[in-house]
This record gives C-alpha cells, structure tokens and sequence, in this order.
C-alpha cells in the first residue's frame, strides 16, 4: 500500500497561505530552507581544505564524523563537536572564514522565493527569528542576505573568551532543542515555522502552522501524517 502524501503547494498557494496567516512571528530553518545544501557540513570540509584546521583537529573530526555517518554519534553531539573543533582560533578569523565560505558555496544556493517571502514579512513588520543547528559564523553571514540581524538567530555557539573561541558549548538547537532554544527567547507559540528536516519537527509542531519548505523524505512522511501540506522552490521541485 501506497503511504499517503501531503498536499504540495504551488508557490502561489504557498505565499497565499503564508501571508493570510497574517504572523506576527515567523520562524526558519536555514539549512535546506532558505538555501540547499547543508551549509554546516560544507563549512566543515571548507576551513580543512584552507588550511584553517591543524592536522589533528581534522584527524579527530573526520574520525567522529565518520562515525555519525554510521549512526554512531547523535546528530546533537556531532553538531556541538563542528563548533568546538575551532576552539583556540581567533574569533575573527572564523567570521572571516564564514564570509568567504557563503560568497563561494552558498550564496548561488539561496531560494529566491524565500528571499521575497521574508522580505514581504519584513514589510508587514513582522518578528523573523533564524533557527539552525549550523555555527552562528555561517548562519549570522548567511542572514545578512535577508537583512535579519544577528539578534534573531539561534544557532549552534561556543562562547568566545578575549576574542578566542572557546569549547564551551553555549546552544545546540536541533530536534527538540530548537524548541528549547526559541524558548529561552521568549518564543513559544511562533504563528509560522519554516523547516526542511525531521530535526525540524518538533519546531514545527508548536507553529500556528507548519510550513514544510523542500523536505527531506523523513519530514515528507512526517507531513503526511500531521496533515500540513508541503512546498518545493522552483529549482528543488521534484519530478
């Protein structure tokens, strides 16, 4: 037997559905919903290739990566360790580092769709928060193409001790921890949320509405059986 599928919305219907909701607060996932890829894995193998990385640092990353590939380390763990493996470098060289990496990977990523819809939210005054279990180097660059402020975004952090990043972990927002996360913000109760993924559904379990942009397989079936219709950017429509 066939599973059932959800509803797939035009971008019409999806804008349609998105501004009659008339939000007064809008939460994204950034990875896979406001641009493809995974930016955080991607930033990972770009500070190796540049030499920001020590050799070591590589070793004992590639090594716990490896094993989260296989299922052995969770994906909140392995999301704080890409953020503390930068522990002893300058603050200011990962921003660096974050800048160069958006312009030459991400920047020809970003869904036009999803640039105009918060743009529009924008207009309407409404209070946009960024959500991702990405470092907030990457995520606090990659919003600067919205015009959000780095106030609004809830990312994976290390605190920063005389401009050295540090290994203490400050937030890891995935699964259930995006929820915590936007919690801690006073966000419990956000109208709309916009996620990609099966870590983000609990995010979009608490929204007003949930708005499922370009899911994965896993958030499909999840749709599915929670009813809330799904939308494609034209480039990630499927066939």
């Amino acid at each position: 037997m066939t599973p059932p599928r959800p509803q797939v919305l035009s971008t019409a219907d999806f804008q349609s559905a998105v501004y009659d909701l008339a939000p007064h607060v809008a939460v994204f996932d950034c990875d896979g919903t406001l641009w493809s890829g995974d930016a955080g894995s991607a930033f990972m193998h770009w500070t190796i290739e540049t030499g920001l990385l020590s050799a070591a640092a590589i070793a004992w990353l590639d090594s716990r990566y490896q094993r989260y590939l296989r299922g052995e380390v969770s994906e909140l763990a392995i999301c704080g360790e890409m953020v503390q493996v930068y522990h002893g470098l300058r603050d200011d060289d990962m921003r660096d580092a974050a800048t160069e990496f958006f312009h030459r990977r991400i920047d020809p990523n970003i869904f036009p769709e999803m640039q105009r819809l918060i743009a529009h939210l924008q207009e309407d005054n409404v209070d946009i928060w960024a959500v991702s279990s990405t470092c907030d180097w990457v995520i606090e660059e990659g919003v600067k193409r919205f015009d959000l402020s780095p106030a609004r975004v809830l990312a994976a952090s290390v605190a920063v001790a005389n401009g050295i990043v540090t290994n203490r972990l400050l937030d890891v927002p995935t699964d259930e921890g995006k929820v915590a996360s936007l919690a801690r913000a006073g966000i419990r109760e956000p109208d709309a949320v916009f996620g990609n993924s099966i870590h983000d559904a609990a995010m979009l379990a608490i929204a007003r509405r949930a708005f499922p942009v370009n899911p994965t397989r896993a958030l499909v079936e999840r749709s599915a059986a929670a009813g809330w219709p799904i939308y494609y950017p034209a480039s990630m429509r499927p066939v």
